[in-house]
């Protein structure tokens, strides 16, 4: 279990910036794709970081949970709507998304509390 999820996404930040000093075209193109879904079009950039955030969960990665905790909160998801996000990913994603629904409660409570 990671110590801290601020903690995490900070580390995971410095990482992404020292891969983009190595492969600058996929790091660029990435961020590029970012900035476009966070634009408010059909879909809220809230409501699509809480999707992110589920998929997250359900991919069991632990720096999607950080990034996208984060990015749900700064776009102004409630407490309750990334929980709910949380249980969506659990009921896709099985026993397995249900552990890391546990991990993206800790990130929560992490960011909440910074």
């Amino acid at each position: 279990m990671k110590s801290s999820y601020v903690e995490l996404n900070k580390k995971l930040n410095e990482l992404i910036a020292d891969f983009g000093k190595e492969n600058a075209g996929i790091t660029k193109g990435f961020m590029q794709m970012h900035k476009t879904m966070e634009k408010e079009t059909a879909l809220s950039p809230k409501m699509k970081e809480l999707i992110a955030l589920a998929i997250g969960v359900a991919s069991r990665c632990d720096g999607c949970i950080a990034f996208h905790t984060k990015l749900a909160l700064e776009h102004g998801a409630t407490r309750d709507e990334i929980i709910e996000a949380i249980g969506v990913s659990v009921f896709m994603g099985g026993g397995p998304a249900l552990v890391y629904a546990s991990l993206a409660l800790k990130a929560l409570n992490d960011f909440e509390e910074r």
